[in-house]
């Protein structure tokens, strides 16, 4: 709170000429026993001795008059009743005190000094501690003014610090508060907490006057001027000029101050004009918002935020007018926060937590407009604020969509009769929409006033069955409205303080929804032939529940649910059968259990409410927010839900439930018709498996199996390509973009089918169905590949055998993706493969024999050669199986096979396995290798041949390896210029290869040397490594046709390469020269160095060389510096 150091003027003029002195004699009064410190001393007080009837009265007439229209009303007043009246204005509670002096408030804070870790609470736990320390001293009360001084210890790092604390007050409420501390904050300080509490807790001590003006009419015209000089005196540095100044207005007869009869009094007490209520510091609250809003979520600022949303409804359950002042000052910093322009210009979408924050808001001004005891000049000041911020341009939609792009992807959707409505059409719906809307509500239809005022409200011999009964057969009523609206007034209900009521019209609403669903369930049972004839439907409920922007499910079992534990605790609020002010009390029986069935109590009913609204079939909603809410929602009651212990009634009330939810039809979201774009039951069901499964497993797996559906991605084009599953490739996220949580759903439905899975380890039917549930209804291969995973760890646990029904399915699972993922790409796609060989392993060799059988529909050639075949025959596997030498053989045969037909398909990629698989198999090897002699001249390229070459000699083939590089060579083609090409070595060892086979193999691979490098300096490595040894080397090892001799440059084949090796260098010259620069001079003259020793290599190689050094100065002879070094080398 920003306590302000000086007081503020007075709110009215007193003045009583027609008092006498006589009338004001008296002396000073105490606090009375009666009246002392609060409810608990007021209560013992009550016990010692009855209260006087002037206390009495002092005490309903302070709380309830502002003291001006006492002054009107009676000519007289005699002064001690003045004192009593003033002595009871001041508040007695201290649950206000603590809610404006802390963020939360609860009764084990009120009147404790205990330790609190909890920083939000620290003002009235400060002022706690000063008070009971002794630091509150000079405290006085002046009429309807407190004040005194507040000591603040010394600490290490502080000084000691007194405050002066002044505090007015009026009807039992805190108006005005000052404290020269000159803390800044939204609520009051630990000092004028600590004074405040003074008075609450030891009236007796403190020295109570009648208001200042009423002293001053007992003093004569000395005493008056006497007392003016002394105050002077005493204040003299801080009020002097104002004294001088008023004096010279009252001594001017025309001035304004002698035109109004009477002067202000500050302790005087309140006008008749006054608004009542607690003192609440406007710009502080601005300030901080703004601050808040500010940090856009970071430093705590959204918890801060919802603390003050908090504090609001703390207020309303206080009934206090603050609450409403509170939530505007909010909402007009929300509607000016600068960023709601920007993201509406920039077409992006707020934060997630700050649309939260916004979801408060208008559910907070829905509260507040359904205040049954809202007066209609307040209800049409709220519906003008509200009116005006819904026309602001950057208000927020309700469904969190800014811009109408999203909308338009729809739009563009073909839309059955059953599709949504086009999203243009819908109205202009903001956050403050609803309230607006429930401004038109009332709260005087006798029906419904009966429903929250009575407990005893039946009706026996009501017969009457039609849709808008007003009781059901049992003579309980029943409250027809809009789901959300009906719940909306229940938390409107909860929200300012009438808990009561709030029950009897959720009990209501509950037992209205029972019946509802009943009655679907019976119109479905007459119509259900009819309905599922027509094979579609379009959706009951447009506007789901769970999810919903009043949250009325939520509201429903929260309201049961905390009435619930209060009877089990035997502690509830009484507020006497009508809206009117409350006080805790005892309750052992709650009369509202009248209308509960027998052995049913609120927490199976809080129960009931939240499966009947999680099992509402409902649309998807348009838009990311609205979706994200949707599964927010779900699971924040399902975690409710979770901490439930289930006993036989809740046991009793799931199998209730879920047998209605199974066979209701388009009414449920697990009935037997579903909308297309119904929200999913993956979640739900989930928990309804889990909690029915110790109990009822058959009824367990009908909810999960009936649950699975996904209708949104079922392909129903007529025009698709029917024969195909329509699971192989998955089109959906771009036919329904406005599924935006579709990654989410399938994630929850994978994990439905996984939760099934484990359950049914050792149950070979239930496996069998939940294997067909799962390829039926599951569409992503991811998805499906994780079940695979699970049920293999599953099956294959450590402490017991493997369950190979379990094996069976995942294995099965395994080749559904394989399939799935087979024409498309998938970055996990090898670790797919991989792992579905180990699964084929842990079945059985069978199961291995069979994929590679049917390999051609599971894997690429690639995959099934290079994975599949090689771990097949690795010893791992052969170990793994326990195989004997004829299961062996079998195998590998198999996995020949395979890789035969894999080089016959893709020979460029598979040929180099299937050689290797085939090592061991002469004829397949054979096999193998005339395939890759076909593929060679036209479906293969230089680097598989030359792989494949280099393989061949590897194992012991050097003929078969020259032919392969040779047909190698006829697809290579080096330019002058790729002197670092990654085929030069395959080239060298092609040459290498052939020299060492002979001269017929060299002369016949030079040609196609020549022809397919231009390359100088490859060309004349070639030549520099023929010339060093003779040919046929590896012939002479095994024959004598080595003669020995080295090979002649003069003479074929030499002679050709050597031409062509000087051509090249010509060639590269001149390529150099045309664009050489002056900083690659020297690297030239390197080059022409070494084309010098190729030159040198011919006989006549140095007159062809000089003649080409002429040739060069004479072409090029503008670049001189360049010839001139041309020159100083070669002459």
């Amino acid at each position: 709170m920003a306590e302000r150091v000086q007081q503020p003027p007075a709110k009215r003029l007193c003045c009583r000429p027609g008092y006498g002195s006589t009338c004001r004699q008296g002396q000073r009064a105490a606090g009375a026993p009666c009246g002392s410190s609060g409810a608990t001393q007021g209560e013992s007080s009550r016990t010692q001795s009855p209260e006087t009837l002037l206390d009495i009265a002092a005490r309903k007439v302070a709380e309830k008059w502002p003291f001006q229209r006492v002054e009107e009303r009676f000519e007289r007043i005699p002064e001690p009743v003045q004192r009593r009246i003033v002595y009871w204005s001041f508040p007695r509670s201290e649950r206000e005190i603590c809610m404006y002096s802390s963020f939360n408030t609860g009764g084990e804070e009120i009147g404790s000094s205990g330790e609190s870790g909890d920083e939000t609470r620290l003002p009235f736990r400060r002022g706690i501690a000063l008070l009971e320390s002794g630091c509150v001293d000079n405290v006085l009360q002046v009429g309807f003014h407190l004040s005194g001084t507040v000591r603040e210890p010394a600490t290490p790092s502080e000084p000691e610090l007194v405050c002066n604390v002044s505090v007015s007050f009026d009807r039992c409420k805190i108006t005005a508060v000052t404290c020269s501390c000159g803390n800044k904050d939204i609520f009051y300080c630990a000092h004028v907490v600590a004074l405040s509490l003074y008075r609450v807790r030891k009236p007796e001590q403190v020295k109570l006057r009648l208001p200042i003006s009423e002293t001053l009419f007992q003093m004569n015209r000395d005493q008056l001027q006497k007392f003016v000089q002394y105050l002077i005196t005493v204040h003299h540095t801080d009020v002097l000029p104002t004294a001088q100044k008023l004096a010279d207005e009252i001594l001017s007869q025309n001035s304004e101050i002698n035109q109004v009869h009477g002067a202000p009094d500050p302790t005087a007490g309140a006008s008749v004009d006054d608004e009542n209520c607690w003192h609440l510091d406007e710009e502080q609250v601005q300030e901080q918002v703004k601050l808040f809003l500010s940090q856009g979520g970071y430093h705590g600022s959204g918890k801060q935020l919802n603390l003050l949303f908090s504090k609001v409804r703390e207020m309303l359950k206080m009934r206090d007018s603050n609450g409403a002042r509170m939530l505007t000052l909010i909402t007009e910093q929300f509607m000016g926060d600068p960023r709601l322009a920007l993201w509406r210009q920039q077409g992006t979408a707020m934060t997630d937590k700050y649309r939260q924050l916004w979801d408060e808001l208008g559910a907070l001004w829905m509260c507040i407009v359904l205040n049954p005891h809202c007066k209609p000049e307040q209800k049409a000041f709220w519906l003008r604020q509200l009116r005006r911020w819904n026309s602001v341009d950057v208000c927020p939609l309700e469904d969190g969509n800014h811009s109408s792009e999203l909308t338009n992807l729809t739009n563009v959707l073909p839309q059955g009769p059953a599709g949504n409505p086009d999203s243009l059409s819908r109205p202009h719906r903001t956050v403050f929409t609803r309230a607006i809307e429930a401004c038109d509500l009332h709260w005087q239809d006798p029906h419904l006033q009966n429903i929250i005022t009575e407990d005893h409200y039946t009706n026996y011999c009501y017969h009457e069955n039609l849709d808008s009964s007003l009781f059901d057969t049992r003579g309980w009523p029943l409250w027809h409205e809009h789901v959300p609206t009906a719940c909306a007034r229940v938390d409107a209900l909860r929200s300012h303080g009438y808990p009561k009521e709030a029950l009897r019209l959720a009990i209501a609403i509950v037992n209205t929804l029972r019946r509802q669903q009943q009655k679907q369930l019976e119109l479905f049972r007459s119509h259900k032939k009819e309905l599922l004839n027509r094979g579609i439907t379009a959706v009951t409920n447009l506007e789901g529940w769970v999810g919903h922007p009043l949250d009325p499910i939520g509201t429903l079992f929260s309201t049961l649910m905390e009435m619930g534990r209060g009877s089990e605790e035997g502690t509830l609020l009484d507020f006497s059968g009508s809206l009117g002010s409350g006080r805790w009390t005892e309750h052992p029986v709650f009369p509202a259990q009248r209308f509960l069935e027998e052995g049913e109590s609120f927490l199976s009913l809080a129960v009931e409410t939240a499966l009947i609204g999680l099992g509402q079939q409902r649309v998807m909603p348009d838009g990311l927010y609205a979706q994200e809410k949707v599964c927010r929602n779900e699971e924040q009651l399902l975690g409710k839900l979770q901490e439930i212990d289930l006993n036989d009634m809740l046991v009793k009330i799931f199998r209730k439930q879920a047998v209605l939810l199974l066979e209701a039809g388009p009414y449920s979201g697990l009935g037997e018709i579903l909308y297309r774009e119904s929200v999913p039951m993956h979640t739900f069901a989930k928990f309804l498996f889990t909690s029915l499964l110790p109990h009822d497993a058959e009824l367990a797996y009908r909810i999960a199996l009936r649950a699975m559906r996904l209708p949104v991605l079922e392909s129903t084009n007529p025009s698709s390509d029917l024969s195909r599953p329509h699971h192989i490739v998955s089109v959906v996220p771009n036919r329904y973009p406005r599924w935006f949580t579709l990654s989410h759903i399938e994630t929850q439905q994978c994990e439905l089918a996984s939760t099934m899975l484990t359950a049914a380890k050792g149950d070979a039917r239930k496996l069998e169905t939940v294997l067909e549930s799962i390829q039926k209804n599951i569409h992503s291969s991811s998805h499906i590949f994780k079940l695979a995973q699970d049920a293999f760890k599953i099956a294959t646990l450590m402490d017991s055998l493997p369950d190979l029904t379990l094996l069976k399915v995942s294995l099965e699972l395994g080749l559904q993706v394989m399939r799935m993922t087979l024409s498309t790409l998938n970055w996990r796609r090898r670790e797919m493969v991989r792992w579905l060989v180990t699964c084929a392993t842990e079945v059985g060799v069978f199961a291995l024999d069979s994929i590679m059988q049917n390999w051609f529909t599971l894997f690429t050639p690639t995959e099934a050669t290079s994975v599949v075949a090689s771990t097949v025959m690795s010893n791992s596997t052969i170990v793994r199986l326990h195989l004997d030498c004829h299961q062996q053989e079998n195998l590998a045969n198999s996995a020949r096979t395979l890789a035969l037909q894999c080089a016959m398909k893709d020979p460029q990629n598979c040929a180099l396995s299937a050689l290797t698989l085939c090592e061991k198999d002469h004829n397949a090897f054979e096999t193998a290798y005339k395939i890759v002699l076909d593929a060679a001249a036209t479906g293969m390229n230089y680097t598989q041949l030359f792989t494949i070459a280099r393989y061949m000699e590897h194992r012991g083939y050097p003929a078969r390896a020259y032919k392969l590089a040779t047909l190698a060579m006829t697809h290579l083609n080096l330019s002058y210029n790729q002197d670092t090409h990654p085929a030069i070595n395959d080239v060298l060892w092609a040459c290498a290869l052939s020299h060492s086979l002979g001269k017929n193999e060299l002369a016949a691979v030079i040609p196609l040397v020549v022809k397919s490098v231009k390359c100088a300096t490859v060309l004349s490595d070639i030549l520099r490594r023929c010339t060093l040894t003779t040919p046929g080397g590896m012939v002479a090892l095994h024959s004598r046709r080595n003669s020995g001799k080295l090979m002649s440059l003069d003479k074929t084949p030499l002679r050709q390469l050597l031409d062509a090796t000087i051509g090249a260098y010509i060639n590269t010259t001149h390529s150099r020269l045309t664009h050489i620069s002056p900083r690659h001079y020297s690297e030239f003259i390197e080059f022409l160095s070494k084309a010098r020793e190729t030159f040198l290599m011919a006989h006549d190689g140095h007159i062809q060389f000089t003649q080409f050094i002429d040739n060069l100065k004479q072409i090029y002879k503008g670049k001189k510096k360049l010839m001139m070094l041309v020159r100083e080398r070669f002459g």
